[in-house]
């Protein structure tokens, strides 16, 4: 068997470069085959046993030598596994084991100490260890065994924490959306009201999406859509305050002009940063007049379709909500019919790429799919889901950004 190279010692250095692992990668072998093993060993000729055993068993594991805690500490990252001996000049027992587990972050630690305590091993291991091995009682394939199946373990455990925490934070979230997502507060069966709502994912997160319906006479309905810039828990829980306010002011018959400076209050006061803003769009449904009172403040118009044709609502554009306190302009839409739809929602919808350009499909290309002959065949219902379909298959893709959709018809629809 050759014997390894020692160069200057543990004394001189702490790391002992071996022939079957030393510290530099294989060129010949994929990434991720080979273990990186920090020992922590202040004993030189443990060191040098534990190095020969790994050898003689062609280990493919690339072994470093810490004589203290202290260098341990610095040469810690980026290893796969900690062998960790309980009697070193700066740490003794558990603390020392306690000190290693705080460090090692995403390492497998496994005690290699020649104390011979059962129970001092099953306290290693309830404190954190991957595994308790006894000098002399392990020879070149159990001690290489134990390190990978530690490894694994460790990642096996790491893989388990981080399912965990996407459980807990798309649990939040769908805590979240229940409150995005409302029933809507109607009696009346004059008009129907489709939603839609899809969050676009980001590390489990949703976005600031919101609408509303509320009706508060038997001829009177309020609906609102509005979008808080971001995708975060934060954006997301605004878009819930905004969206609860909204309903207490329609609640409260608050003066239709007073609603959205009253909304922008909310926002600036609750929101986290002062560069947050958020878009809003209003209509107000006087079902017995059939006509409608549109407000925007830096939303998309909403689409009206009706006497077989599809069309922006000419209301005008406004501010966004947080920038400049600023009324938005009421805008007052006649129905000229008592079959209509009108489309309101997010800008996710139509910010998706349209071919392989840059050109977005916003709101000419959005009117255009909803002229097309293929959506007359498609059900109230589900025209906003078909919509989101169409709208992904020219972006070719999920849309990045949240997506919500209130769609109110009368009569026939169209």
């Amino acid at each position: 068997m050759t014997r390894p190279h020692r160069g200057a010692g543990l004394a001189g250095s702490p790391v002992v470069p071996y022939p079957h692992g030393g510290l530099a990668r294989h060129a010949n072998l994929p990434p991720g085959e080979r273990l990186r093993v920090l020992l922590v060993e202040d004993d030189e000729g443990d060191a040098f046993l534990v190095g020969e055993l790994l050898a003689e068993t062609n280990s493919m594991i690339d072994l470093l030598v810490a004589t203290s805690l202290r260098e341990a500490r610095q040469r810690i990252n980026d290893v796969d596994c900690v062998l960790l001996d309980l009697g070193l000049p700066d740490a003794q027992g558990l603390d020392g084991l306690r000190q290693v587990l705080d460090m090692s972050s995403g390492a497998a630690v496994c005690v290699l100490t020649g104390r011979t305590d059962e129970h001092l091993g099953v306290v290693a291991v309830a404190e954190g260890a991957q595994d308790y091995l006894v000098k002399g009682q392990v020879d070149g394939v159990l001690l290489t065994r134990a390190l990978r199946y530690a490894v694994e373990r460790k990642r096996a455990d790491e893989n388990a924490r981080r399912l965990r925490e996407v459980e807990l934070r798309q649990a939040e979230s769908a805590r979240l959306e229940r409150g995005l997502l409302p029933q809507p507060l109607m009696t009346t069966d004059k008009v129907a009201v489709h939603t839609f709502y899809r969050p676009g994912r980001h590390a489990a997160l949703i976005g600031g999406d919101f609408f509303d319906v509320v009706q508060t006479h038997p001829d009177r309905l309020d609906l609102i859509v509005g979008d808080v810039c971001g995708h975060g828990v934060d954006e997301a829980a605004l878009g819930v305050e905004l969206r609860v306010a909204w309903r207490a002011l329609v609640l409260a018959r608050v003066p239709d002009d007073e609603v959205l400076p009253a909304l922008e209050q909310v926002l600036m006061s609750e929101r986290r940063l002062q560069e947050i803003f958020a878009t809003v769009a209003t209509v107000r449904l006087d079902l017995d007049a059939n006509r409608a009172t549109v407000r925007l403040a830096g939303h998309p118009p909403p689409l009206l379709l009706s006497g077989g044709r599809v069309a922006p609502v000419p209301a005008p554009g406004g501010r966004l909500l947080g920038v400049r306190p600023r009324r938005p302009i009421a805008y007052d839409l006649e129905f000229d019919t008592d079959d209509w739809s009108l489309l309101m929602y997010t800008d996710g919808l139509i910010e998706g790429r349209v071919g392989a350009g840059n050109e977005r499909l916003d709101v000419p290309g959005l009117s255009g799919l909803l002229d097309e002959p293929a959506n007359r065949s498609v059900s109230l219902p589900e025209l906003p889901a078909w919509l989101v379909g169409r709208a992904e298959r020219l972006n070719g893709g999920a849309l990045a950004d949240d997506v919500a959709m209130l769609l109110v018809s009368r009569g026939g629809g169209r």
